[in-house]
C-alpha cells in the first residue's frame, strides 16, 4: 500500500486519464474493477449525459471512480452539483484555479485532485488544499503546458516543492514507465493514451486503429496560442500548419479550429478533418485490448522491472 492506493482506496496507484470522447463509463468502471482508479471525462459530456455515466457507473462498478472536470466548462456550476448529488468521492480538476472549487468539493467530502503542468502550479494546488496533484509532461496527449517540461524533469521538480501525493503523467503507458515515475518521486501514475487504445474506450475503431499505427514522430504539439494540444499529424495539422506559416491571429487559429473537431476525430472517427489527440507514447502503443489485460500487464512489467534493477551493479 502506498500514499495513492490509500487515498483512493485502490489496489494499484494506476489512474486512467478522463479524456474527452474517450472516457465513458465503460472505460471508467473497467479501470475501476482492474484494480486502478477510472475516470469519467466530463469534458465531453453535457450536465444530463454526465450524469446517466455517473448513474451507470455506479451499476458497474463496486469500487471507486471519479470524475475528471476541465473548469474551462461552461456548464461548471451544474455539473458540480451534478456531482455532489450523484454521490461521487474523487474528482480530478483541471485547465483552472484550483481555489475556484477545493474547499467547496472538500466541504462535501470530495477527495480533490489537480493537473498541473509546473512545479509552480503544483505549489498552488497544494496550497488551495487538493489532496494530491497530477503533473503532466509534455509528452502527453491532449492539453498540456506551454512550458514544453517533460515528464523526466517534471516529476522530480514537482516533488522538491510538494508534501501530498504526486501522480505522474504524459509518456506512461507500460510497467517500465510506472517504475520510472516512481523511483524519480511520484507516487502513482496517470495513462491516457494507454486505455484510449482499450477495448472499453468509447473512442471511434477508427482513432484506435490509428493510436496503433502511430509511430515515433507522429506527434506534435501545437495551439498553444489557444490551448495547447499534441495531435496526430494528419490532414487537419497539415491545414494548421499552413496556417502558422502565415503569422496567425489568434482568432484565424479559433476560425479553423471551429466546433467540434475532436469529437469529428476521436468520437465519430474522421481521421482527415478530426482533431486527434494522443500522446508521444503512441508509438509504444500496438494493440488494442481489454482493460483488464493492460493492466495486469502494466504490473507484471512493473514487478520484473523492480526485480531487474535490484540486480544493477557498476
Amino acid at each position: 500500500m502506498n500514499r495513492i492506493t490509500q487515498l483512493f482506496n485502490i489496489q494499484y496507484p494506476i489512474i486512467q486519464g478522463g479524456m474527452i470522447w474517450n472516457s465513458g463509463y465503460k472505460l471508467a468502471s473497467a479501470v475501476s474493477n482492474a484494480g486502478g482508479l477510472g475516470l469519467i471525462g466530463a469534458g465531453s459530456m453535457y450536465p444530463d449525459v454526465l450524469r446517466e455515466h455517473i448513474q451507470k457507473c455506479k451499476k458497474a462498478t463496486d469500487k471507486p471512480f471519479g470524475v475528471n472536470v476541465p473548469m474551462l466548462y461552461p456548464n461548471i456550476e451544474e455539473i458540480i452539483q451534478i456531482i455532489i448529488e450523484e454521490g461521487v468521492k474523487i474528482v480530478f480538476t483541471s485547465a483552472g484555479n484550483p481555489k475556484t472549487w477545493t474547499t467547496y468539493l472538500k466541504e462535501n467530502g470530495i477527495t480533490v485532485v489537480h493537473v498541473v503542468s509546473s512545479s509552480k502550479f503544483a505549489l498552488k494546488a497544494q496550497e488551495a488544499g487538493v489532496d494530491a496533484v497530477v503533473a503532466e509532461g509534455f509528452e502527453a496527449g491532449g492539453h498540456n503546458g506551454r512550458e514544453e517540461t517533460t515528464t523526466l524533469t517534471l516529476i522530480p521538480m514537482v516533488r522538491e516543492n510538494i508534501t501530498i501525493p504526486l501522480i505522474a503523467a504524459g509518456g506512461i503507458a507500460t510497467g517500465r514507465g510506472m517504475l520510472a515515475a516512481m523511483v524519480l518521486g511520484a507516487d502513482g501514475v496517470q495513462m491516457g493514451s494507454r486505455f484510449a487504445a482499450s477495448t472499453e474506450s468509447s473512442a471511434h475503431d477508427n482513432f484506435k486503429k490509428t493510436i496503433v499505427e502511430t509511430v515515433e514522430g507522429d506527434t506534435q504539439l501545437t495551439l498553444k496560442e489557444l490551448a495547447p494540444v499534441r495531435l496526430i499529424k494528419n490532414k487537419f495539422f497539415n491545414d494548421l500548419q499552413e496556417l502558422y506559416a502565415k503569422c496567425p491571429t489568434k482568432e484565424d487559429l479559433e476560425s479553423l479550429l471551429g466546433k467540434r473537431r475532436a469529437k469529428r476525430g476521436m468520437f465519430e472517427g474522421d481521421l482527415v478533418e478530426g482533431e486527434l489527440e494522443i500522446g508521444q507514447i503512441a508509438g509504444l502503443i500496438h494493440d488494442i485490448k481489454p482493460v483488464e489485460i493492460i493492466i495486469k500487464e502494466v504490473m507484471d512489467e512493473f514487478e520484473l522491472a523492480k526485480n531487474e534493477t535490484q540486480g544493477f551493479s557498476f
